[in-house]
């Protein structure tokens, strides 16, 4: 079987990422005297709003990423194909915290939202091929 370590340091680094995130979102409502859960108003203006998002999307993200991936290293497909997805992906979550303001017509974000989910659904795919052969 092929050597996974730079994919297991992406996901790693996915990881750290979420929580990373958790923390700042948590301490930045925290500093602002805001309470835990949604930002009111859900308005891309409001500071807390957009760090509460940027937390929730990189959660919801990625458990749809990362499970294929291990699935991936199970089913034995290729060391370099699984790093460039993983890679591909750690730097779509990364260039997402800076994305545009898509409430106001910017689309830099759903971009970047859009290539997440289009490397998450190649690694299903990829992953599924190399099980059934």
């Amino acid at each position: 079987m092929e050597v996974y370590w730079l994919s297991i340091l992406g996901v790693l680094a996915l990881c750290l990422l979420s929580v990373v995130l958790a923390v700042y979102s948590g301490s930045s409502k925290g500093f602002a005297g805001a309470l835990a859960g949604p930002v009111v108003p859900a308005d891309d203006d409001n500071r807390l709003y957009r760090i509460d998002r940027v937390h929730m999307n990189s959660v919801e993200a990625l458990a749809a990423f990362i499970v294929p991936a291990a699935l991936a290293m199970m089913v034995g497909v290729g060391a370099a194909t699984l790093a460039t997805l993983v890679w591909t992906h750690v730097a779509i979550r990364l260039l997402y915290l800076r994305g545009g303001n898509a409430a106001k017509g910017g689309s830099v974000r759903t971009i970047l939202y859009v290539s997440g989910a289009l490397v998450t659904f190649a690694l299903i795919l990829v992953t599924g091929w190399a099980a059934l052969n």
